[in-house]
């Protein structure tokens, strides 16, 4: 079972991966694997005026890293990018390599690094028991946190185990 290192304060525990995810299209398959199948167990539910769903995302930061080269390939500058969705990181990538304005200001090549890209996304679940927790995956980790039952720890961290790309 995947082991996670507990916090102190509210609770919240945290499952570091062996090796980070793979890329964009590994990562947003296992988000949205989440959240189709509910391994979970999350319930919906309703609040004053919304009905919610068993499991939603609640916020979504895909961060694409480049570097900037010159003609000996040395490195003369860096820089990010930060998207909201996973097609803003697709399309932001590529309009960061096409713009020439922005690599004339670098006076060099730009390249993205793949490798050092950041993914995260907080998922909001409704435990049958009637609490809400919060699931954050990270291209190398997961995080429960604001849970109290442990059962929602051990639910979390055999979900983890089914998952080759969380290993």
């Amino acid at each position: 079972m995947a082991h996670f290192n507990t916090r102190p304060g509210t609770k919240s525990a945290t499952h570091r991966f062996h090796t980070p995810v793979r890329d964009i299209a590994a990562f947003d398959a296992v988000a949205r694997a989440l959240v189709r199948d509910n391994p979970l167990g999350c319930t919906a539910y309703r609040t004053v005026r919304r009905h919610r769903p068993p499991l939603e995302k609640v916020r979504e930061r895909y961060t694409a890293k480049f570097v900037y080269l010159d003609p000996a390939e040395k490195k003369i500058g860096t820089g990010q990018d930060t998207f909201n969705t996973v097609e803003g990181y697709e399309y932001g990538i590529a309009a960061v390599l096409s713009n020439m304005a922005n690599v004339a200001a670098h006076k060099g090549r730009v390249r993205h690094v793949p490798d050092l890209d950041l993914f995260s996304v907080i998922f909001r679940c409704h435990d049958p028991g009637g609490e809400n927790y919060f699931v954050i995956l990270a291209r190398d980790r997961v995080t429960v946190a604001s849970y109290e039952n442990d059962a929602i720890l051990q639910r979390v961290s055999r979900w983890t185990d089914t998952v080759p790309e969380l290993a």
